[in-house]
């Protein structure tokens, strides 16, 4: 079968690679059918190895080459012994964690996604979105409802990071957020601050392309371009009693990102550090302790959340199909996909992959 495999830094190929073998016991084949370029992607193709890693994984054994992907769904093709949630035939959508299910300190109680030996299908596992086919645990493989697109069954995963962004800073209804970055990840998590009831969402980016992107996605959104408009000073002057807002979620893994949610966030609000920086980045510790708020990391999101994430956006509490600006074959991904995704310009959001065409 053909697959889009990482071999090195700015090294991916259309690769001819074995079919998965049939399942195991509680394992599920799935025919791949739409799969999204997310930004950790990017950044393997970029400037990995990464998160692939270069010797095998302690609990799984992958390594490179590896097949990319890890927001996809597809059409379940057969099933292992003991796989009872789902039967050939059946859309699904693949929620890529894999890690031990017992005998882990945070596996024991429920927090999987903490998991030190936590891999990812697309990234640390023989199987990946990128390719006409995935072998996968029964876990990874979950039902979606009729309501449900196949192209929006590969909108879950990243649509559960902005959730459980959302969760971690307790946004709640009457809240105002603000959110710094205007990409998928960050027009999502303001699509569900928006789901969980707040009633002023601010968005900022030093790209006009994507604010305009946003603006479209999410009407009622006050964009802000740091180049132009202080972040700190607008969220201010539009929030009750001029104070900030409630919760700042930073989206970019960038340090002028992250000072301005600490700066814009009232007195014993919430900061949320959603994005990866890519090393230590300095903050100005007197504030925080000053202003008495709290600062959270999100980490992913717990793996329970998939039918959750599938009601909102079946509902069309959260509309995620907004943030696709395009779709491209498996052929073209990198020319037309992983390439143009990484132009300085910015001129598309989501890209995915349709691996009918």
């Amino acid at each position: 079968m053909k697959a889009l495999r990482f071999h090195a830094a700015k090294d991916l190929r259309i690769d001819d690679v074995d079919a998965p073998p049939a399942p195991g016991p509680g394992e599920v084949l799935v025919e791949n059918r739409f799969c999204g370029i997310c930004g950790t992607d990017l950044h393997e193709y970029a400037y990995g190895p990464i998160f692939i890693p270069k010797e095998p994984h302690p609990f799984t054994g992958a390594h490179g080459p590896q097949i990319l992907g890890h927001e996809f769904g597809g059409v379940v093709k057969a099933i292992g012994e003991g796989v009872s949630h789902v039967k050939p035939g059946d859309r699904v959508s693949v929620q890529p964690l894999i890690m031990p299910r017992r005998g882990d300190y945070y596996a024991d109680r429920g927090l999987f996604h903490l998991s030190a030996n936590l891999a990812l299908a697309g990234l640390s596992w023989h199987s990946g979105g990128m390719a006409e086919a995935a072998l996968l645990n029964d876990y990874n493989v979950q039902p979606i409802p009729d309501a449900l697109s196949d192209e929006e069954a590969a909108l879950i995963e990243p649509t559960a990071v902005a959730v459980y962004a959302c969760d971690r800073g307790s946004v709640t209804a009457g809240n105002s957020v603000l959110v710094t970055g205007a990409g998928p990840i960050g027009i999502l998590v303001a699509m569900a601050a928006r789901a969980a009831g707040a009633s002023k969402i601010f968005l900022s980016d030093l790209n006009e392309t994507r604010l305009s992107l946003a603006k479209e996605a999410l009407r009622e959104v006050r964009t802000i371009n740091p180049k132009i408009e202080k972040v700190s000073d607008v969220v201010q002057a539009e929030t009750e009693g001029g104070v900030g807002c409630d919760v700042a979620i930073e989206c970019v893994g960038n340090e002028h990102a992250l000072k301005n949610c600490a700066s814009a966030v009232r007195k014993q609000g919430v900061v949320v550090q959603t994005g990866l920086h890519p090393g230590e980045n300095p903050l100005n510790w007197f504030d925080v302790t000053f202003k008495d708020i709290d600062i959270r990391g999100s980490w992913a999101y717990p793996t329970h959340y998939w039918p959750r994430v599938a009601r909102l956006i079946a509902s069309g509490q959260i509309p995620a199909r907004r943030i696709v600006t395009k779709h491209v074959s498996l052929s073209e991904a990198v020319s037309a996909g992983f390439d143009q995704l990484l132009d300085p310009a910015g001129t598309h959001l989501k890209i995915l992959i349709d691996l009918k065409r």
